[in-house]
């Protein structure tokens, strides 16, 4: 069987991707897991008396708890599964990624199983967002000085 042949067999047997119930199911879910951290960043402004600015790092801890409590109870596998990508969201699926290596290496120990496995693949992403930070901090500081820039 040639090649041409071949692409027009896989194409007639393989599945038709739904691709636009996969893009309005992302943009729910990544759009409620948004909402939800709306009204966390609004219940800490309201009752513990936190400025929009300052709201913003116990919002991230407590969408990251969120997170890691969902996956512990085996919840977020099925909002992943259901809106795929929007599960993705930066703060929610790197507690996620935590949890679940936790989770998966936990029979190894908790040393060297959680602990050691753990920050496997968040690691990378700590890493890179620290550099990533200090690079653009670094430039700011330089058109600073030189005046390109005033902040």
């Amino acid at each position: 069987m040639d090649e041409k042949k071949y692409a027009k067999l896989e194409k007639e047997i393989s599945p038709k991707r739904p691709l636009m119930r996969n893009i309005i199911f992302a943009f729910l879910t990544g759009g409620t897991i948004c909402l939800v951290g709306q009204f966390v960043s609004l219940f800490y402004m309201t009752y513990f008396d936190f400025t929009q600015q300052t709201a913003s790092n116990p919002t991230v801890a407590t969408m990251i708890f969120f997170a890691m409590l969902l996956t512990g109870f085996g919840l977020y596998k099925k909002i992943a599964q259901f809106g795929g990508a929007g599960s993705a969201v930066p703060i929610t699926g790197f507690g996620n990624a935590v949890i679940s290596a936790a989770i998966e290496h936990k029979t190894e120990g908790y040393v060297l199983g959680v602990g050691g496995n753990m920050f496997k693949l968040a690691g990378s992403v700590i890493l890179f967002g620290v550099f990533s930070a200090f690079i653009v901090a670094l430039i700011k500081t330089i058109l600073v000085k030189f005046g390109v820039v005033s902040w």
